[in-house]
């Protein structure tokens, strides 16, 4: 997936970024405070996109 395609889907999603960190950036959902990493890489695998964005939108309470 195009890194772009996803950062999209996240803002989407309502996720916010964070800050940078060596190699990736931390963004979070901030109805759940649940971080995670976003590679710095043109193109992210498939399964790592998919994982970033299931993480991100898990619900309150799960």
């Amino acid at each position: 997936m195009n890194r772009t395609k996803l950062l999209q889907t996240l803002n989407q999603m309502g996720a916010v970024f964070v800050r940078h960190g060596k190699r990736h950036d931390v963004y979070m959902q901030p109805a759940t405070k649940i971080e995670t990493t976003v590679p710095r890489h043109n193109e992210i695998k498939e399964f790592t996109a998919k994982n970033i964005i299931k993480t991100l939108s898990q619900e309150v309470g799960n």
